[in-house]
């Protein structure tokens, strides 16, 4: 009788915790080969280029109805440095200001000074004085200084947010390098600035989204700031 009871048993088929298994293994190898798929196709970073490219068109929109001089953040992650993730988010000035035509050295400067503010946080602020004219009317240094504070003001840059123009995080293994005309190479690392201005134009720039070994180029136009999204790394233009 035991022997016919086990051959029954057997016949029965898998037991509930034997499917179980079965279909925890079968979950795991699809997840693990819709990841394998999404980085073979370079999924996130087609999706990426083309919320950025949304992202442009809105800020160079934003520019123009606003009088105001915008910029286009990128935090770059180091590509070949491990982890980090790669951000964005949009600043507008006070008014009307132009930008460094060497944006080389426009960036080490910016680098700099994030690294003195570094270095100079908690000290104390120090005021300059001024002297003043006859019949306490304003000298020629305060009317300097007048000046200089109000250039300072139009071009200092603050956070601007929208529903269209809001900071964003790339996908993890996805990364982002930009070039502007005043470039020589793209910028891979540290922060890019993509400005745009009231008159009604940008900057002329290649933006590279990367995953993997995906390219996904986006070629931004500086009379309409439309934007081309080419599936390879385009040749940066000559000068």
């Amino acid at each position: 009788m035991s022997t016919l009871a086990q051959r029954r048993a057997r016949e029965r088929g898998l037991t509930l915790i034997e499917v179980s298994i079965a279909l925890g293994i079968a979950a795991v190898l699809f997840a693990a080969v819709t990841v394998s798929v999404g980085a073979i196709t370079g999924a996130k970073a087609k999706a990426s280029a083309s919320e950025l490219a949304g992202v442009i068109r809105s800020l160079y929109d934003t520019a123009a109805l606003s009088g105001k001089t915008c910029r286009l953040v990128f935090e770059l992650a180091d590509p070949k440095g491990e982890g980090g993730t790669t951000r964005y988010h949009a600043e507008c000035a006070a008014g009307n200001v132009t930008t460094a035509r060497d944006r080389d050295a426009l960036l080490r400067e910016e680098d700099r000074a994030r690294e003195d503010d570094k270095r100079n946080k908690g000290r104390s602020d120090t005021r300059r004085n001024y002297t003043r004219g006859s019949d306490d009317q304003p000298g020629l240094d305060e009317l300097l200084a007048q000046e200089e504070g109000r250039v300072e003001n139009a071009a200092r840059f603050s956070a601007f947010t929208a529903e269209e123009v809001r900071p964003r995080e790339l996908p993890q293994g996805v990364t982002i390098s930009v070039w502007t005309r005043h470039q020589r190479e793209p910028a891979d690392k540290g922060v890019a600035y993509l400005y745009f201005f009231p008159q009604g134009f940008t900057e002329k720039a290649h933006v590279y989204v990367r995953q993997g070994e995906n390219v996904w180029t986006l070629a931004v136009s500086p009379l309409t700031g439309k934007v081309d999204i080419a599936g390879e790394a385009l040749e940066v233009p000559k000068s």
